[in-house]
C-alpha cells in the first residue's frame, strides 16, 4: 500500500502483487515442513526377554554371548544376577541370531543353553533425514534344555516398541 502526500486516499496492490502475498503462506508452510526431522528419539530395535513360570528371577550368574561374523563371540551381558527380565539386540542382515546362556549355580554347577532365533528382516523407512533401520518378524524360537526348559514367543513384531516382552523364558526349578 502507498500513500499520496496530496490525497487522503491509498492505492489497493495490482495484480501480480495480491498474487505474491497469497503465495507467501504456502513458501512457509513447504519451508517449515522440509526443515523439521521426524526421526523417532528412541531408535534402538532390540528383543526383550522376560522370566515366567516358577522362576521369575534367577538367582544364578547369568552371561550371555552370540556369534559375529567373523567366526568369534562377543559377550553381551557378563555376570548379572538377580535377573528378570533382559534387553538383548537383533542382527539386521542374518535369518537368524545364535544366543549362548551361560549360567553359574552359587554351588559352582554350571550349564550353557544355546537359544536360536529365526526372524525374517524388513527394512523400516522413517524419512532420508533418519538413519535406516530394520523391523523384524520371529518366526520361531529353538532352544537347548539344561537349565532352560522352554523359550515362548509373546510378541512376535520387533519394533521401537519393547514395552510388551517379545519372550517368555522358563528356567528348570532347581533345588539349591
Amino acid at each position: 500500500m502507498t500513500w499520496n502526500k496530496n490525497h487522503s486516499t491509498h492505492r489497493r496492490p495490482d495484480r501480480k502483487g495480491r498474487k505474491r502475498l497469497a503465495l507467501l503462506p504456502s513458501i512457509l508452510l513447504f519451508l517449515g515442513a522440509c526443515s523439521s526431522i521426524d526421526c523417532p528419539m528412541n531408535n534402538m530395535v532390540h528383543t526383550k526377554y522376560r522370566l515366567a513360570g516358577n522362576v521369575t528371577t534367577l538367582a544364578d550368574t547369568l552371561t550371555i554371548s552370540t556369534d559375529i561374523q567373523d567366526g568369534n563371540d562377543s559377550v553381551i551381558i557378563n555376570r548379572q544376577v538377580n535377573t528378570d527380565s533382559l534387553f538383548l539386540p537383533i542382527s539386521f542382515q542374518r535369518p537368524q541370531d545364535t544366543f549362548y546362556f551361560k549360567t553359574s549355580r552359587p554351588s559352582g554347577i554350571r550349564s550353557v543353553d544355546t537359544i536360536v532365533v529365526h526372524k525374517d528382516n524388513r527394512p523400516h523407512f522413517e524419512s532420508v533425514d533418519c538413519s535406516p533401520t530394520f523391523f523384524h518378524t520371529i518366526r520361531l524360537v529353538t532352544t537347548t534344555h539344561h537349565a532352560i526348559d522352554s523359550v515362548v514367543i509373546n510378541n512376535p513384531q520387533v519394533t521401537y516398541d519393547a514395552t510388551k516382552a517379545h519372550f517368555l523364558i522358563y528356567f528348570k526349578s532347581r533345588v539349591y
